[in-house]
């Protein structure tokens, strides 16, 4: 049976290169989560480990592995759905070209992955005077769109540059996508630009709740990252909106409501090239 009404959090970081104190940090605003009553709980993109970009192959962990077995922890301790934003992903046998993905997990209440979404558009951007980004240099791009039914409702994967792309998100709709997860590290000059312009695009044209937490303050590859860290219900609204600082925020997902808004502006039934 779904349940209709519960609280969903979004955690905002700042993450660094030392996993075992980003693991320590983000285990403490999961627990914040639970205690204040949140079933679902989402964490930023690359939560576990940022550092050099020549570090990345280096520094990825096999699903499952260490990592994972201590997000599965969290999950059956605390007896919530968690939504690890993205963690560099180990490949064998060399499958993703020498590269790594950059990979979201979500987890059920008995610790089992149930979602593993590949992040499908790489950031290669080149701002003058702001900064310089190329993703496809160590990272392998995924193939696939996922959605996972939870009690909680239908959810649709995505992670960051993938905000840019509305294909994938109308693509999660009509798949049965009912919450949208968007883990980030949004740069400070895009974010600036478009961030909470296109999170809440996402949610009015797919009529979704979208759950969007970035990371926050600098970076250790030298640029600055947004923050603002988002709740939006069906209708485009607000529900939440992080400060600039690392914490946790908190909405209702009334799945009731959604139902409301998708039946008196229809236009899902309308659509004519999807």
């Amino acid at each position: 049976m779904v349940t209709r009404r519960y609280l969903a959090a979004a955690v905002q970081l700042c993450t660094g290169s030392d996993k075992a104190e980003n693991l320590d940090k983000a285990e403490s605003f999961v627990a914040e989560a639970a205690r204040i009553g949140a079933r679902l709980v989402v964490l930023p993109e690359v939560f576990l480990w940022r550092g050099p970009r020549g570090e990345e192959c280096a520094q990825a962990e096999p699903i499952p592995g260490p990592a994972t077995e201590r997000l599965a922890h969290w999950a059956r301790r605390l007896n919530l759905y968690l939504l690890a934003g993205s963690v560099l992903e180990q490949t064998a046998g060399g499958t993703a070209g020498g590269k790594v993905f950059n990979t979201s997990l979500l987890f059920d209440p008995h610790g089992a992955i149930i979602g593993r979404y590949r992040k499908a558009h790489l950031f290669d951007v080149d701002i003058p005077g702001h900064v310089t980004i190329r993703e496809s240099d160590t990272r392998a791009p995924g193939d696939a769109a996922v959605t996972v039914a939870t009690e909680l409702g239908t959810i649709g994967m995505t992670v960051c540059y993938d905000l840019r792309f509305p294909e994938l998100y109308r693509r999660l709709t009509m798949a049965g996508a009912q919450i949208v997860t968007i883990p980030s590290a949004f740069t400070f000059a895009t974010g600036a630009a478009h961030w909470e312009i296109l999170v809440r695009a996402r949610a009015i044209e797919n009529q979704v709740y979208v759950i969007a937490p970035d990371q926050v303050g600098p970076s250790p590859s030298g640029h600055i990252d947004f923050g603002n860290s988002l709740l939006v219900d069906p209708w485009g609204k607000p529900l939440a909106h992080a400060a600039d600082r690392e914490m946790v925020i908190f909405a209702e997902i009334d799945l009731d409501y959604q139902q409301k808004v998708r039946r008196e502006l229809p236009c899902l039934d309308h659509v004519k090239f999807g």
